[in-house]
């Protein structure tokens, strides 16, 4: 079963003398780094950055807040940072130059929606467990003003940005997940890593199902341990299926009619201009085939004789009932 991959962005405000701090961690120029033992210093010559600091955070943030010409108080923000990362199995067995294209990417979203000027430095860390880049700001808005709290904003526009994020990232890597909280807000995506563990439970249906076709008087006894040795495998796969389809919110339900009725509407709409409609459409139909082929790896189950499920039991396989029924 893979395991889930998650793209990270997370945001982080500064004021005033923990700017400092931020960059000395950033930017490695301290001799330890007691506070934070997963550094590996001789890892640190693989770090890199995207866009190199001309000089100390604070001072840069000070010089083009005076340029735009804004007032400040004590407890103004004046960085930002943003921290850009995925979930370590993203990033295993990639190369060095993969993972750079990773955190380039990341870098060409971020500069559709803040000034690439107001980026005082983007650095990728390499010697800790899993790469991450600090990428630190000025909260400087298109109009000129210092306001971190209109850039970042509430929780309503951080849940904004990371379905930006996501939209824009998956687009290059599509088996990146939204983060959790998107099943807080309604998702409506199920990620290729669940068509993908539907199509393999699909392809176990078809060797069960084999099976349970050529199993006769003469071959019983090998068929059935067989076949019991498939189950081992099977079941614990639609079981895993239907918990995941839960949390993608596919409803079970007999899809045939709807499937017919979504197949006539995307044909209708496959001259619209309408692209949103027609890919929530597409959706939709995805969804429905996700239904259906879950159906009938149930469905399979029902057909196994008797005399076969006492071979599956007695082995040791598994449960002495029906293996699996429709919660």
């Amino acid at each position: 079963m893979d395991q889930a991959q998650y793209g990270i962005m997370r945001f982080a405000k500064y004021k005033g003398p923990e700017i400092g701090n931020i960059e000395a961690h950033n930017e490695r120029t301290k001799e330890k780094y007691a506070s934070n033992p997963d550094v590996d210093t001789s890892r640190s010559k693989y770090n890199f950055h995207l866009v190199k600091p001309v000089q100390r955070y604070r001072a840069e943030a000070e010089k083009q807040i005076a340029a735009a010409g804004c007032r400040t108080r004590k407890d103004s923000v004046r960085v930002v940072e943003v921290l850009f990362t995925a979930s370590p199995e993203f990033f295993k067995g990639k190369k060095r130059a993969e993972v750079r294209a990773y955190f380039e990417e990341a870098l060409r979203f971020f500069e559709q929606y803040q000034n690439k000027a107001n980026i005082i430095s983007a650095v990728v860390h390499m010697d800790e467990k899993t790469p991450h880049m600090h990428l630190s700001f000025v909260p400087l808005t298109a109009d000129g003003r210092l306001s971190a709290k209109e850039i970042v904003g509430n929780k309503k526009k951080l849940i904004q940005w990371q379905d930006n994020f996501w939209s824009h990232m998956v687009q290059t890597y599509p088996e990146l997940e939204r983060g959790e909280s998107a099943s807080q807000t309604g998702r409506d995506h199920i990620p290729p890593r669940v068509f993908k563990e539907m199509t393999r439970l699909t392809k176990q249906k078809a060797k069960l199902e084999e099976l349970l076709a050529g199993i006769g008087a003469f071959n019983a006894k090998s068929r059935a341990a067989e076949i019991a040795a498939l189950l081992d495998k099977y079941i614990p796969a639609v079981e895993q299926m239907h918990t995941t389809m839960k949390k993608y919110q596919v409803v079970f339900t007999a899809a045939t009619a709807e499937n017919k009725k979504l197949k006539q509407e995307n044909a209708r709409l496959e001259q619209s201009l309408d692209k949103a409609t027609r890919e929530s459409t597409l959706k939709q139909l995805a969804e429905a085939k996700l239904r259906r082929d879950y159906a009938d790896a149930v469905a399979v189950l029902d057909r196994i004789p008797k005399e076969v499920l006492d071979v599956y039991a007695r082995g040791g396989h598994g449960r002495e009932e029906r293996p699996i029924e429709e919660r």
